[in-house]
């Protein structure tokens, strides 16, 4: 029995569809799938877990930027 690999996975944080990662010759690369990610864009990474840590890391830094701003007015 031989077992294979997807080719694509959805990344999704807190629910979110961030995007869809593909696999190819050199990695996995990342399609958004929402505006907030979208500087993730295309980019190549080296593993599905390398791109969900980015697109958590984007996520995270949205939040800290809207939390600072509600709490500077």
């Amino acid at each position: 029995m031989s077992q294979t690999q997807s080719n694509a996975y959805i990344i999704e944080i807190h629910d979110r569809a961030a995007g869809i990662i593909t696999r190819d010759e050199r990695g996995f690369r990342f399609f958004s799938s929402e505006r907030l990610f979208d500087s993730l864009e295309g980019r190549q990474f080296r593993s599905a877990r390398e791109a969900e840590r980015a697109a958590r890391a984007v996520f995270s830094g949205r939040t800290r930027r809207a939390s600072s701003h509600f709490f500077a007015n």
